[in-house]
């Protein structure tokens, strides 16, 4: 069952349940889009993974399925991702 968490990890922006903006890799580490596609250029910094659209839950199941109320705000710096960025972000998800 997947967290749904509230915000982007690195800029903390607020990604609600229903967000068309938040993206996650395979571990469920969360961004907005615009970290993702401007930052991370869609390398995740914790694990190299890639990223894809968070699902949204539907709404007839948050009471049963509620959503984390975790925020996770740790912004990423910039000179201990270099490394990973570069080397992972000319092969695709796929691929790494």
């Amino acid at each position: 069952m997947l967290d749904i968490r509230a915000c982007c990890e690195n800029c903390g922006k607020n990604l609600p349940y229903n967000s068309t903006e938040a993206m996650i890799c395979s571990f469920e580490c969360t961004y907005c889009k615009d970290c993702v596609e401007k930052v991370f250029f869609n390398v995740c910094p914790n694990c190299g993974g890639g990223f894809e659209r968070r699902p949204i839950r539907p709404q007839s199941y948050l009471d049963k399925y509620p959503i984390s109320g975790k925020r996770i705000i740790k912004p990423v710096i910039e000179n201990e991702f270099r490394d990973l960025l570069e080397k992972f972000k000319n092969i695709e998800p796929k691929d790494r």
